[in-house]
């Protein structure tokens, strides 16, 4: 009662926890999995037992479906209500299977037999409790509304059963690329949902959070990330930046204290990523953990994790709901995984941090017109959990010709510690920029007070150039050079930097040259329309991606690029970084699964996430690699997950780490499982979606695991 009181003084409305909400209380026992990672609070924790450290090497697959449709990968946390599972496909259809056997209920396909595709993590389910159930999901421009039971468009919501990602906002977005990769979060009658938008030198949506009413689809409230004049944080940015500058958006979803009514996410960085010029000061709310009135949208507090980002260290997921005890009391706290490999660890209603945070002083830029921040925060050594140094000490020492190379490509590159500004030289980045910890988020183990969490632990380098090219330059090296500068942050160099974008090499056998003219000019799905781009600046990029235009020669010196009057340079793009067999240049463990006790705030074990086949049979012990993808932790004290390159599925013993079972898959299960109980018997499914960015084979399964029936 006296939190409720102390609620009412702060002006929060102390909202009653009753109806479907308690079964997703991560304080309840709860036998579904009916929200992304399984709780409000984001725990990826099951009471579930019946599947134990005794048994778990008799787990065996009782179905594996297959969608049909091989696009970039899966991603999908399964939804699981009753006897039903919700899932996604990589063509982004929407389907209902029985939880039990894997046979299909029903599919939506929101392409209507077009070729769709894209990123989707799963969906959300809302139910008013009075025969109304609805599944809302994210494809292309549109989040929709599907009846649970038919798959058909719920038509009372939005405009026919969906509305725009581009609506309610305070700005013109017409032209800008919005989406959402990530479930949204629903409470009560709220869907409260964040985006992905553009990321690169050209002007892109803002990343503000709005909610919308989940019968109606009417917008309820909005904040916004990028502080209008008069709101909290203007001061940290330039006058004009709120009308300039997009993105600090959140696209990693969000997690509920249902309790205080309190919502938490995590905000990705401010765009441009790679130059700030534009946006001086801290940029509150970019890097930022998130405290909202889950009603009103109202800030309660925030923690700004990386103060003005120039690496593209967003703050990849929420943070999990857990608690930890001080003085002999507990007391409850959100935990903040970062791309960085640190955790943040922070009083659930306050936002103090629980364990010392240094802000720390990091090297300056020395880009034209660029004011880096001068210092980082860095939680105590206990919550950092990633390398973030590459020197002479910490290269590969696979084989010797591997250390002798990395040993050599670092003597002109500009090394350090983690938060090493961008310049014209090489520069390494570790961890790199998809890793130490991403989407897939952290565990809470309640019973003993434990947070899980994967990191990936690879290097790469990058380094900036002009945006104005040379006095002079083949139209093929021009259009390489906007290429770089706008399309690699979703496209990359040869892999894919987003999986929701495809690889443009070889698209001349896809596509005609006036095809691909008119795509930018128009842009589709998530492709955002290059309409500025000039005429040239269309040309050279067409050409590039042909592989032609290499003998004629066109002069730059006074060329007026779309992009360049504002951002003086742009990056190279994130350059994956290996030894001369294809593995990381660094230190192993490449991936690692860690347990971090909240207590004392110390790593309890860290064990090798994965491993290269190649490398096994040679006697190698697991490597790690480079992981997506979530873990789930259960009362019978295992710890699922997949994400690692080795395309298996993992239990491992949560107080020790030992692998107990691991499963070879088809594909690689680049998602986060889900367990769930059905007719008292015990269940495990993941998504093998394989490709996206770890670029294994690509696949369109479902496994699902139990014991033998008795």
């Amino acid at each position: 009662m006296k939190t409720r009181w102390l609620l009412w003084l702060m002006g929060l409305t102390p909202w009653l926890v009753f109806g479907a909400e308690k079964d997703l209380d991560p304080k309840k026992s709860h036998r579904s999995w009916e929200i992304y990672h399984g709780d409000y609070g984001g725990s990826h924790y099951s009471s579930l037992d019946q599947i134990h450290r005794s048994n778990v090497h008799q787990l065996e697959p009782v179905w594996v479906w297959h969608s049909g449709d091989i696009g970039s990968t899966i991603e999908c946390n399964p939804i699981i209500v009753g006897d039903t599972m919700f899932v996604t496909t990589p063509r982004l259809h929407c389907v209902a299977l029985n939880a039990v056997t894997g046979k299909p209920r029903w599919r939506f396909d929101p392409w209507q037999g077009g070729r769709g595709g894209g990123v989707s993590r799963g969906v959300a389910y809302w139910s008013d409790g009075q025969g109304d159930e609805r599944v809302f999901f994210s494809a292309g421009d549109h989040l929709h509304a599907l009846d649970a039971k038919t798959g058909q468009l719920a038509i009372e919501f939005g405009t026919q059963g969906r509305i725009s990602h581009r609506e309610g906002f305070d700005t013109d977005v017409f032209f800008f690329s919005i989406g959402n990769n990530t479930p949204p979060m629903i409470w009560k009658d709220l869907l409260i949902l964040g985006s992905t938008t553009g990321e690169g030198p050209q002007p892109c949506a803002p990343g503000h959070i709005r909610a919308f009413d989940a019968r109606t689809g009417e917008r309820r409230w909005i904040f916004h990330t990028i502080p209008h004049p008069g709101e909290f944080g203007y001061e940290t940015w330039g006058p004009d930046s709120w009308k300039e500058v997009g993105s600090a958006n959140v696209w990693g979803g969000f997690t509920l204290d249902a309790e205080r009514g309190i919502l938490f996410c995590g905000t990705g960085s401010p765009a441009y990523d790679s130059w700030g010029g534009n946006r001086p000061g801290a940029n509150l709310f970019g890097n930022c953990t998130l405290a909202l009135d889950a009603m009103t949208g109202k800030r309660l507090w925030h923690f700004q994790a990386v103060h003005h980002d120039l690496w593209d260290y967003d703050l990849p997921t929420p943070p999990v709901l857990g608690s930890m005890k001080v003085e002999g009391k507990q007391v409850e706290v959100v935990v903040q995984p970062t791309k960085m490999g640190h955790l943040f660890v922070l009083n659930r209603e306050t936002g103090r941090p629980m364990f010392p945070v240094e802000e720390k002083s990091v090297p300056a830029s020395k880009m034209p017109g660029e004011s880096s921040w001068p210092t980082q925060p860095f939680p105590s050594p206990g919550l950092r959990l990633s390398p973030t140094t590459l020197n002479a000490e910490q290269a590969t020492r696979l084989t010797p010709k591997a250390h002798q190379q990395v040993l050599g490509e670092l003597e002109s590159m500009v090394v350090g510690d983690v938060f090493i500004p961008p310049g014209y030289e090489r520069s390494v980045v570790l961890p790199q920029f998809n890793g130490g910890c991403e989407w897939g988020g952290a565990a809470f183990d309640p019973n003993s007070n434990t947070i899980l969490v994967n990191t990936s632990n690879e290097a790469e380098w990058t380094s900036m150039v002009a945006s104005k090219p040379k006095e002079e330059m083949s139209l093929f090296e021009l259009g390489r050079h906007v290429y770089r500068a706008v399309c690699a942050f979703c496209h990359g160099l040869g892999t894919p930097q987003n999986p929701a974008s495809p690889s443009l090499e070889g698209i001349g056998d896809r596509l005609s040259e006036e095809q691909i003219a008119s795509l930018m000019e128009t842009g589709r799905g998530q492709m955002p329309s290059f309409a500025s781009f000039s005429a040239l600046e269309k040309q050279a990029v067409t050409q590039f991606l042909l592989g032609k235009g290499q003998s004629e020669r066109i002069p730059t010196k006074d060329l007026n690029l779309s992009y360049a009057e504002n951002v003086p340079v742009v990056t190279t793009g994130h350059h994956d970084w290996r030894d001369p067999e294809g593995y990381p240049v660094n230190s192993r463990p490449w991936g690692t699964l860690n347990a971090v006790d909240l207590t004392t705030g110390q790593i309890k074990w860290q064990v090798a996430l994965g491993t290269y086949p190649r490398l096994e049979k040679k006697g190698h012990s697991p490597t790690g690699t480079f992981n997506i993808g979530g873990p789930v932790v259960t009362g019978g004290g295992l710890v699922f997950i997949g994400a690692a390159m080795d395309e298996r599925f993992h239990a491992y013993d949560v107080a020790t780490g030992a692998l107990l079972w691991e499963y070879q898959m088809e594909f690689g299960g680049y998602a986060t499982p889900a367990t769930y109980e059905v007719e008292g018997r015990q269940f495990v499914v993941i998504a093998a979606g394989g490709g996206g960015k770890p670029g294994t084979k690509k696949g369109d399964a479902y496994y699902c695991f139990a014991l033998p029936n008795p």
